[in-house]
């Protein structure tokens, strides 16, 4: 089943400054054959669920080696049955409506 998340993991007792973990997590997804976008507060992922959630799983993994005792991730997702649907097309059916 395909899936997109919206992913954030904020690694807990490791200071204010999080971008490192960040990259790490997005060199880890880059190594995927799976479509994300980097925003501000997290990462969009598109892909079959198993493999999406694998690589969460594998973010996880790589955060904890780098010393972090803690982490709260959000996770926000959502499926489609009817139709096949892109992060691209989510966007654009939005940018259409306020073109109007």
């Amino acid at each position: 089943m395909k899936v997109i998340i919206d992913l954030t993991i904020v690694p807990i007792g490791v200071g204010v400054s999080l971008s490192k973990y960040v990259a790490a997590c997005e060199e880890i997804l880059n190594q995927t054959d799976l479509k994300t976008a980097l925003h501000a507060n997290g990462t969009n992922i598109e892909g079959e669920w198993d493999e999406v959630f694998a690589a969460v799983k594998a973010c996880h993994e790589k955060v904890h080696e780098m010393g972090a005792p803690r982490i709260h991730t959000n996770i926000k997702l959502g499926t489609r049955i009817d139709k096949t649907q892109s992060l691209e097309d989510k966007v654009n059916s939005v940018e259409a409506k306020l073109n109007r």
